[in-house]
């Protein structure tokens, strides 16, 4: 079950060529204890979705194991609420596209966002106006140490922007099974964010569904990002910065037009892509690499590029940013 020397290259939407000392697939809890048992003691071991977060440096000296759980299933209804559980191996568009035809509102917003449904609450992942904590009730994660499931529910995970404790505290010590989302038969729709309303008033429609919703992120998404099938992308590889008032204001005096928005009592969030393209980057090619030439935060793989040749540009992005802003980028992209 377990392999050796493994390329795994296609396992990740950067397509960077990399092998790992080991590889194993599970796709129910029994293969993941038995891989486990398996394992090498004091071996390295990281878990691995569908490769839309990461970005390898170099080759992994330990065990990846890949999470193919799958299974959907209404889990339970009430009033207008309906509570969906997902395998976390599924695929995140999929499921969410999957929900939409069940007339069931919550997710059409995250629409198209790669990667696979057990990524989404340990990034919290998040777009035009809305993220998993507000539609996520709860989680079954295997714990590595004792061999037990546990369940997190929302308060649980304490999620940040793009964070959750999966990230942090109990990185690596928990594999997440399955997740279950609160979605509604009753749609509140959010269209006020980023170009929604725009793309909807240029396809004619009035009075949205969720699927009109869904298809207007779909069209505007596929309009600025690269698909990693053609370039190898991880989607936005920088999280946008968060910073006290103050001195917005101060960029403000100096950028009349830096997008913002509330992030909090006394503080901004900016838009990591403005900084990243008012600094000179956007379109930038070097070679097999480069930052996109349609959205600045997306650092492109255009084939055969190292993974320490991409490391090395956000490096140079973002000393770039702070010089000019006093900004300090933070990368979303986990660095192995």
């Amino acid at each position: 079950m377990i392999k050796n020397n493994i390329d795994i290259t296609s396992c990740t939407t950067f397509g960077i060529a990399v092998k790992a000392a080991q590889f194993a697939v599970f796709s129910s809890v029994d293969e993941l204890k038995l891989i486990l048992s398996q394992k090498e003691e004091g071996i390295p071991f990281m878990i691995l979705g569908g490769g839309s977060n990461v970005l390898f440096t170099k080759d992994f000296e330990g065990l990846i194991l890949k999470n193919e759980i799958l299974g959907f299933e209404i889990a339970e209804k009430a009033g207008d609420s309906v509570y969906v559980k997902a395998g976390a191996g599924e695929n995140w568009h999929s499921f969410v596209i999957r929900t939409i035809g069940l007339n069931l509102g919550g997710l059409e917003n995250l629409s198209l966002i790669p990667g696979n449904v057990g990524a989404s609450p340990m990034q919290n992942i998040g777009a035009y106006g809305r993220e998993i904590k507000d539609v996520f009730h709860s989680l079954e994660a295997y714990h590595i140490a004792t061999g037990e499931i546990h369940t997190f529910y929302n308060k649980d995970c304490e999620f940040g922007y793009r964070e959750s404790v999966f990230k942090n505290k109990y990185k690596n010590q928990y594999v997440i099974l399955n997740v279950t989302y609160k979605l509604s038969r009753t749609h509140q729709l959010n269209t006020s964010y980023g170009a929604i309303e725009e793309e909807l008033k240029k396809q004619g429609i009035t009075s949205p569904t969720i699927k009109d919703v869904s298809n207007a992120v779909i069209a505007i998404r596929k309009s600025k990002l690269p698909d990693p099938k053609e370039i190898g992308n991880a989607g936005s590889f920088f999280k946008n910065p968060v910073i006290a008032i103050t001195h917005y204001e101060q960029l403000k005096a100096t950028f009349p037009d830096i997008p913002s928005y509330p992030a909090g009592e006394g503080m901004i969030k900016l838009a990591a892509g403005w900084l990243i393209e008012r600094a000179g980057w956007k379109g930038k090619t070097f070679d097999q690499y480069g930052v996109h030439k349609l959205q600045a935060l997306v650092l492109v793989n255009y084939g055969g590029a190292s993974g320490n040749e991409i490391y090395h540009l956000s490096r140079q992005i973002i000393e770039s940013v702070r010089q000019l802003f006093g900004v300090t980028l933070e990368r979303e992209v986990n660095i192995i």
